[in-house]
């Protein structure tokens, strides 16, 4: 089966003022469909079509080379959207509660530190990119990604992602995209995040 785009969780306009809402329309319906579309384009005929998208980031090396790097770039930036809409919501903001507060405070010694360490990574991530904490085997770790690299090819588990492609904020940010990242916390959905570490553990 194909990939599709998948709906928003809530309205285009309800991470405002936050992340606007034109910048949501056209991160969503343009830049995650053009990844869907090409994904899909990359994949067909081959025997990879069917397999579910995680499926393929994981076994990237088994692709043949000719479509290796269009499957890199496009099912991992469908992958990495498809979870930033998902760790988002319009109730976002505060600080994580419960295990997933307890292994920050351990990882990183505390919840400021861990803000501070996602944040670097991001804006000295050069160009395009985006900035992760990761499971890597039961650990929780900070690193950053190129392009629409995945933490998925290798083998860490995504629990928490911000893209900072300029598509992701340009609008309202411009270039400053220490000011995004700083902002971005106030949409975060602890929830959902604690949801991802509580699978990965």
């Amino acid at each position: 089966m194909a990939l599709s785009l998948p709906d928003l969780p809530y309205d285009y306009a309800a991470l405002e003022p936050t992340i606007d809402e034109q910048t949501m329309r056209i991160h969503h319906d343009k830049h995650h469909q053009a990844y869907v579309d090409n994904a899909n384009k990359a994949l067909e005929g081959t025997e990879w079509a069917d397999k579910d998208a995680g499926e393929i980031l994981e076994s990237l090396d088994s692709l043949p080379e000719e479509i290796r790097a269009a499957v890199r770039n496009n099912v991992g930036g469908h992958v990495n959207h498809t979870f930033f809409w998902e760790i988002m919501g319009p109730d976002g903001g505060g600080a994580p509660s419960g295990a997933l507060a307890t292994a920050i405070d351990e990882t990183f010694e505390g919840f400021d530190a861990l803000k501070t360490a996602v944040n670097d990574a991001g804006v000295k991530r050069f160009g395009s990119g985006w900035t992760w904490l990761v499971s890597d085997g039961g650990s929780l770790a900070v690193m950053s990604t190129a392009n629409q690299d995945s933490p998925i090819s290798e083998g860490k588990t995504p629990i928490l992602g911000i893209d900072v492609w300029e598509h992701a904020y340009y609008l309202k940010y411009q270039n400053k995209r220490p000011d995004y990242l700083a902002a971005w916390w106030d949409v975060v959905n602890w929830e959902e995040v604690a949801k991802r570490f509580e699978q990965a553990s």
